[in-house]
């Protein structure tokens, strides 16, 4: 699960207007990779930890959102708003401690933003990532800086839950059709505090695709991608309840070295907050430091993160602020000692993932945001 999961929900139709994911889909790459209008919410998510020559480390983001408002287009113009696009781009300073992070909402429309298989393009302005074979490069260009990488994936594409379906919660099309590259190369340039970086590291990358949201209980969610130094990875979702319980439908996914994946039910591991810091911003205290435990697999690892401050302190009138960041995993597998790197996102603390609708802008066009350092 990612942040967001509602985008937009206050100006939502009934789901009824939309396809509901089931169990049975048939995926079908490339075209998978790209848009799925008649699924109301759709994101596509990277995220890495990358270094340059000196060692020098940064944690980076680039999410795009798409949620539709309404069904079909109002009218055959180009211009006619059916779809709400958002975008996100973090940059993690883990040496200088800093975190920097700009945020863009547009509406479909020529230039504007899109998801488009013919020229292999998922774009909002100027930040983009654009499949070229089987590596994607992506761009994200802000104020303060300049990130540009070509990802390649290292194992095929990951198909998370069961035939087909992730499921979030009981009842029909309480669900999404959820895909990883869980272990891509990543290699590029960043321009930041006047120098040029060449970076090099291991990225991942989400895409999901559905329209029925959290239920009242689920107040959010604390979601890990965990890429550990023996070539495998664990995707960890722990869903939140009212009143602290954890929900039933948590999952994960444990991805072999061969590419080879395996589902992993609420019961299958266990994640224990340690510490906590509290943000400056919005007083939410988010766990930064937690014990992972996998029974089945002789896996116990510590989660921390090497920069407590990587929240993105939304506008209260549009989406919740959530935590995203950077992470290292130390523990024992199998009785030897294993580690690894990867992220953390965390929703749900501020305030339950519920979404207001954006603030209407001169000429009817969506609001845009640039939030602060």
């Amino acid at each position: 699960m990612k942040a967001l999961a509602v985008l937009v929900a206050a100006l939502s139709l009934p789901a009824a207007e939309f396809r509901l994911a089931k169990p049975g889909y048939e995926y079908r790459f490339p075209q998978d990779h790209f848009a799925h209008p008649e699924f109301q919410t759709e994101w596509w998510y990277f995220t890495g930890n990358l270094s340059a020559a000196s060692g020098r480390r940064f944690g980076f983001e680039l999410t795009f959102f798409r949620h539709a408002v309404a069904p079909e287009a109002a009218s055959a113009s180009p211009w006619s708003v059916r779809d709400l696009w958002m975008a996100h781009a973090a940059l993690s300073d883990i040496e200088k401690g800093r975190f920097l992070w700009r945020e863009r909402i547009n509406r479909t429309g020529p230039g504007l933003a899109g998801a488009d298989a013919a020229t292999g393009c998922v774009w909002n302005g100027n930040w983009q990532v654009c499949w070229r074979g089987e590596r994607m490069q992506l761009e994200a260009v802000t104020e303060e800086f300049m990130l540009r990488l070509e990802v390649v994936p290292q194992k095929p594409p990951v198909i998370h839950g069961r035939d087909g379906t992730s499921r979030k919660g009981a009842g029909e099309g309480r669900a999404s059709h959820y895909i990883s590259f869980t272990r891509l190369s990543a290699t590029g340039t960043l321009s930041y505090a006047g120098e040029r970086f060449a970076l090099a590291g291991t990225a991942w990358m989400d895409h999901e695709f559905f329209t029925n949201q959290l239920s009242d209980e689920q107040l959010g969610w604390d979601w890990f991608s965990i890429q550990l130094d023996n070539d495998t990875e664990l995707m960890l979702v722990q869903i939140r309840r009212a009143g602290g319980a954890v929900d039933p439908f948590s999952h994960g996914t444990l991805v072999e070295v061969s590419g080879r994946s395996r589902h992993l039910e609420a019961g299958d591991f266990r994640l224990e907050p340690l510490t906590r810091w509290k943000s400056p911003a919005t007083g939410a205290l988010y766990p930064i430091r937690w014990r992972i435990q996998v029974p089945a697999l002789e896996l116990e690892l510590e989660a921390a993160t090497p920069l407590a401050s990587q929240e993105l302190a939304g506008s209260k009138v549009l989406l919740p602020s959530y935590w995203e960041g950077a992470m290292d995993y130390r523990g024992r597998l199998r009785g030897g000692p294993v580690t690894g790197r990867g992220y953390l996102e965390m929703t749900g603390y501020d305030r339950p993932v519920r979404l207001s609708p954006p603030p209407p802008a001169p000429g009817g066009r969506a609001a845009s945001a640039t939030p602060p350092d």
